[in-house]
């Protein structure tokens, strides 16, 4: 029996490459051996798989299952696998067609049930795939994030009978869209403040060309209430300036009720306790940290003095690059 290779995607960063989940249905002792180094919550999803094909009323087949998540020498973390996993196996077994695989990605978390749960940093994920100018298939509980695309080829899908439905041909998925996002609340306005002329000045000069800003005086002359209105001052984002602050967020992992509101410049006030990683970002799997989620906005340090001088040397090549490299022992990524 030939393997079915179903399309997904990894989270890597802002890249989100490409993965293909290959799975082959052979002779021996019944089974699901998954490998391509898949980490724990990856692998976790085998019995994940199982439950939600036999709970969603389909068969799941007594062979021996292999699932190889290429290319193998990438790092494959979250829980946006399930999916693809499990129209895989159902592929391969025959329980499915394999006409819409050609140009449709998958990803998707998997209950018990047969439901789809939403995927962490799916964003970036949808992102990557029309960027390939692919059809993606996403839950509908991530449909907060995707549907801020509004692109026709994002389709959104409850369950993994829906799913199936699909690939059938018997139901189509309806694209996920959103409507009009609501027009974000004021920022701090400007016009608040009295006075302070010529620091009123530099903000707006700061403003206008993008430039760097340093406040110094002694405490109570008001350096953190102006600097909290510069966004105020700041022309709207884009659309593109808009989805780049949405897929970083993203990425982070933070709730939407912590996004800036659509439209709005980000704004960004680290403690001065903050430490490197905390600026620039880390972790096993690289995640932005403070300095790329005031991407198109404001980084604002107050008690700029009492940063570690660890922490201030991490900002030194992205003022002059305009971008973060983080580099891990296994993996990097690029904010």
């Amino acid at each position: 029996m030939q393997p079915v290779s179903i399309g997904c995607r990894a989270p890597e960063g802002l890249d989100a490459p490409a993965v293909s989940v290959e799975v082959h249905l052979g002779p021996g002792l019944p089974g699901l051996i998954m490998v391509g180094l898949a980490e724990t919550a990856v692998r976790e999803s085998r019995d994940r798989v199982r439950a939600a094909i036999l709970n969603s009323g389909l068969e799941m087949p007594d062979r021996r299952i292999v699932v190889s998540l290429a290319p193998a020498d990438l790092p494959k973390a979250g829980n946006g696998y399930d999916l693809a996993i499990a129209l895989g196996i159902l592929c391969a077994s025959g329980q499915l067609p394999t006409a819409r695989l050609a140009d449709t990605e998958f990803i998707g978390e998997l209950a018990l049930s047969g439901d789809l749960r939403s995927v962490s940093g799916a964003l970036p994920l949808a992102l990557a795939s029309l960027r390939d100018n692919r059809q993606m298939v996403v839950p509908l509980a991530s449909a907060a994030e995707t549907g801020l695309l509004n692109d026709p080829r994002l389709l959104g899908a409850n369950s993994l009978l829906e799913v199936c439905a699909f690939m059938r041909g018997d139901a189509p998925l309806s694209p996920v869209f959103l409507p009009q996002p609501a027009a974000a609340p004021p920022p701090p306005d400007l016009g608040d403040v009295l006075g302070q002329f010529n620091a009123r000045r530099a903000l707006e000069i700061a403003a206008a060309g993008a430039h760097n800003l340093l406040f110094s005086g002694p405490p109570g002359t008001g350096k953190s209430m102006l600097a909290q209105r510069l966004p105020g001052i700041l022309p709207a984002s884009s659309r593109e300036e808009s989805l780049e602050t949405a897929a970083l967020y993203s990425l982070r992992g933070l709730r939407q009720c912590r996004w800036p509101a659509w439209g709005q410049r980000p704004f960004r006030a680290p403690h001065h306790t903050a430490s490197a990683a905390a600026l620039a970002g880390g972790g096993n799997l690289p995640r932005p940290g403070e300095v790329s989620l005031a991407h198109n906005g404001v980084l604002f340090l107050d008690e700029l003095p009492e940063f570690r001088r660890q922490a201030l040397e991490v900002l030194r090549e992205p003022l002059e690059t305009g971008v973060i490299a983080v580099a891990r022992a296994r993996r990097s990524a690029l904010f």
